[in-house]
């Protein structure tokens, strides 16, 4: 029987203006900056949620449907945690999606490179500015030139 991985919870709000996410944070003993900061986190939101659209243009479905509900045959098959290194947040674990064929390569976090710079600042600046984190996603799509579905809203 498929068993479904459980997912780490963040306590980040993907639709919260940034002034009250901040206060959210300071309530909840988090700094900004740092190891567990609230930056920290919200890079890892934005780029998995990325990632994730990524996989769903790959499969042409979207998650939780029924295996094989896309026209490629290829299904979801979990997640690989990798570690990449930004400027500002230091080390940051993300959950990879998978395919069964092993043929997704996703753009905006390649396979072999470890190092992702400018990172924080783009998504600073864009959630500064009110976008949720589906919106950074695909901005973050434009920049890098990924095929990441605009379609879907995240919240």
């Amino acid at each position: 029987m498929w068993r479904r991985r459980s997912r780490r919870s963040s306590p980040l709000s993907r639709r919260l203006p940034w002034s009250q996410l901040i206060r959210l944070a300071q309530e909840r003993g988090l700094s900004l900056t740092g190891p567990e900061g609230l930056l920290k986190q919200l890079n890892k939101a934005v780029l998995e949620t990325a990632l994730n659209e990524e996989m769903t243009e790959h499969l042409g479905y979207e998650e939780h449907y029924p295996p094989g509900a896309g026209t490629t045959g290829n299904i979801r098959n979990g997640t690989q945690t990798k570690t990449v290194l930004t400027d500002t947040t230091g080390a940051v674990e993300l959950d990879v999606p998978r395919d069964r064929a092993a043929t997704f390569e996703p753009q905006i976090v390649k396979k072999r490179p470890r190092r992702l710079s400018g990172v924080d600042e783009v998504v600073l600046s864009l959630y500064a500015k009110g976008l949720t984190t589906g919106e950074i996603s695909a901005h973050f799509a434009e920049i890098y030139g990924a095929s990441v579905s605009k379609r879907r809203s995240v919240g």
